[in-house]
């Protein structure tokens, strides 16, 4: 499966039973809700946006973020996931990168934030390696990590 072909697209009539039925691993359940319950809440919380990740046709992950400004003056990406059969491919860093490029386009966007659980390590090394900073802080049991735009 190609990075190349990675793609990702507003949540549809299409795709959304196909985001339903993508896993994470067993070890990283603990850290993720699951995409149906992330769907359910994107319908009564109006300003999430979930998209799935498509390589190719095929439907192999999914995110959402929310498009109006949280704490610590950022918008927040709410879920980020790839399909546990797919992991460790470069997918879940291309997609964050087009989501990142989707959010920057938001109004007065000059931070993207991220909130992850210390011990999920591949979250860890993905934002990392994608410009997030951990400036130290913490929200309940995660800590979050942020990008400012104005260094891409």
């Amino acid at each position: 499966m190609s990075i190349e072909n990675v793609e990702i697209m507003e949540l549809n009539a299409d795709n959304w039973y196909d985001c339903c039925l993508l896993e994470v691993a067993t070890e990283q359940k603990g850290f993720i809700e699951s995409n149906a319950i992330s769907i359910a809440q994107s319908k009564f919380e109006p300003s999430l946006k979930p998209y799935a990740i498509y390589a190719g046709k095929k439907v192999v992950g999914f995110l959402m973020y929310n498009s109006v400004q949280e704490e610590l003056d950022g918008y927040w990406v709410y879920r980020i996931m790839v399909d546990k059969n797919l992991q460790g491919k470069g997918i879940g860093k291309v997609a964050t990168q087009l989501m990142i490029s989707e959010m920057a386009k938001l109004p007065n966007a000059t931070k993207i934030i991220v909130g992850y659980h210390p011990e999920n390590l591949e979250a860890h090394h993905l934002y990392r390696s994608l410009g997030f900073i951990d400036e130290g802080n913490r929200f309940g049991k995660e800590m979050a990590v942020i990008k400012h735009l104005t260094d891409q």
